[in-house]
């Protein structure tokens, strides 16, 4: 059965724990989505993970919109949200026609990284009947501004503007709201506070649901793995040792 934005904030009113995992190409999405997973993130991670880049401010809306179609074509049951890359939505009229641009290849909804700051954008994208998924805590897109990653809502200053953002983001009209990196006691006190749905990642189990990039759970990328990630299966160990039998296996036939 098809899941939507629209079955976000119900299934939260159920009780009911929201996995989302990120994808960038087709059989990635297609096997998400045979495995049950109800949403899919075409996350601009993919800059760091697939692309290479250092972070994720390099990611362009073409390479948002190529990916967006791939993923769209693996995904039949699962709801299909893209991120809106850096810099394309630095006014309404942006964030609309970037938000035009991903729906056309094939999101279902998108998502922007920000808070009361953004609410004209995402007013402007919800009026254009484009669901909307925010993004709080620690904000990938501003990793050069802040200097790193850092744990969001250690202050109580930084903890209240946190929850207000959110409160603010869910009386907009959200589906939902991913919380990266927020205090854990942060994270469940906002959960608690607002009808959409929370989407945590590194944020504790307080949070309505979880989101993780699919090559950190496989450990597809082993170069890097973030504290909170437990993976699941060793991928790239397993891709790496298959490259090297291929290698043998060409260079002595007989073997």
């Amino acid at each position: 059965m098809k899941f939507t934005a629209a079955d976000l904030r119900p299934a939260k009113a159920r009780g009911e724990k929201i996995a989302v995992l990120t994808a960038y190409d087709y059989p990635a999405a297609r096997l998400l989505d045979e495995a049950g997973i109800p949403v899919i993130l075409v996350g601009d991670s993919l800059g760091m993970v697939v692309l290479g880049y250092e972070d994720t401010t390099a990611v362009t809306l073409d390479d948002m919109v190529h990916h967006t179609r791939a993923v769209a074509r693996g995904a039949s049951d699962a709801l299909v949200v893209a991120d809106l890359p850096y810099r394309t939505y630095d006014t309404p009229e942006q964030a609309v026609a970037t938000a035009r641009a991903l729906a056309a290849a094939g999101a279902e909804a998108v998502k922007l990284e920000g808070g009361i700051r953004f609410l004209p954008q995402i007013e402007a994208i919800l009026a254009e009947g484009i669901p909307m998924v925010g993004h709080l805590g620690m904000l990938p897109q501003s990793v050069k501004a802040e200097g790193g990653y850092r744990i969001k809502g250690r202050t109580e200053g930084e903890a209240e503007q946190i929850v207000a953002d959110a409160v603010a983001l869910s009386e907009a009209g959200v589906s939902a709201i991913v919380l990266e990196m927020v205090l854990p006691p942060v994270a469940a006190r906002i959960s608690a506070a607002i009808a959409a749905p929370t989407i945590g990642i590194g944020s504790g189990e307080g949070c309505d649901g979880q989101v993780l990039v699919l090559p950190d759970l496989v450990g597809l990328f082993p170069w890097f793995r973030p504290k909170f990630v437990r993976p699941e299966a060793e991928l790239g160990v397993q891709l790496r040792d298959a490259a090297r039998r291929f290698l043998e296996r060409t260079r002595h036939p007989t073997l």
